[in-house]
């Protein structure tokens, strides 16, 4: 190495990614998982709308949790 010369020989693996769009408004949101990624109960806020929705993912499978008004 010499001041900034690097001699990287890595292969980077392409990850399958997605961003989460709102299930209220059907907008990006500013969360992306990927294939890898499991959530549970996880709390999807949407800027656009301002709702918060309860979510569950796995292999980039999203499920909505329907909560019970209080």
């Amino acid at each position: 190495m010499r001041n900034g010369n690097f001699n990287i020989n890595a292969t980077v693996k392409s990850i399958n990614s997605e961003w989460i769009f709102c299930p209220v408004c059907g907008k990006k949101t500013r969360n992306k998982i990927r294939v890898d990624t499991v959530l549970k109960n996880f709390p999807l806020y949407c800027p656009k709308c301002k709702e918060e929705t309860i979510i569950n993912a796995k292999h980039l499978n999203i499920s909505i949790i329907k909560e019970p008004d209080v």
